[in-house]
């Protein structure tokens, strides 16, 4: 009985164990290749809708029931949060003339593929204000117990980017520096976007 029990335990160990080892698997550039067209498809979407009018999305719940938008007017942040099903959501996106029904069916297409969160960022090259599009993927992985809670974070660029020989971007052509955004070092994807593994989502 004792000798049963020690080697339940074991079994639960080992699953685990292997489930953490393959982790870093899961969340590297193999993660964009599985979802390009769905990732691809969730960025130009964003920022179509985006340039309506500016908002951030957010899922806030393990299960992606639960999503915050944040909208963006002239002068104030608006952060309203709502179970994906309700009606309070597509009255307040009416609210601010933001598209209903392009905005459901991102929410439905970052649900997917446990996106996590979605934004445009500002950034600076050579003095010109740029902007970028920054996803936040949470794996399947990251929801058992004994893993560590990392993400996979995307950054998408307009204009092709500047890597070293180890594939890390650079802050420019003549500038041989890294570049880093929210403190984290990105690597090359292809020539406009990159990624990271972040304990952050955002």
């Amino acid at each position: 009985m004792v000798n049963e029990r020690w080697y339940g335990l074991f079994l639960f160990c080992c699953t685990f164990f292997i489930c953490s080892c393959n982790e870093s698997k899961i969340i590297s550039s193999a993660s964009y290749h599985k979802n390009e067209k769905t990732l691809d498809s969730i960025q130009h979407a964003y920022n179509i809708l985006y340039g309506q009018r500016p908002f951030s999305l957010e899922f806030t719940d393990n299960r992606f029931n639960d999503v915050s938008i944040a909208i963006i007017t002239d002068s104030i942040k608006y952060i309203y949060q709502f179970e994906v099903t309700e009606n309070r959501l597509a009255d307040s996106l009416q609210k601010y003339h933001l598209n209903i029904t392009g905005i459901k069916h991102l929410i439905t297409q970052m649900k997917s593929i446990h996106c996590t969160w979605i934004n445009n960022l500002a950034y600076y090259e050579n003095d010109k204000k740029k902007m970028l599009t920054y996803i936040s993927l949470r794996p399947v992985m990251a929801n058992l117990p004994f893993t560590n809670s990392k993400y996979f974070i995307l950054t998408y660029f307009a204009q092709p980017q500047y890597f070293d020989s180890e594939g890390r971007l650079l802050a420019g052509k003549e500038l041989r520096k890294l570049r880093q955004i929210n403190n984290e070092i990105f690597r090359r994807i292809n020539d406009k976007v990159c990624y990271t593994v972040s304990e952050k989502f955002r």
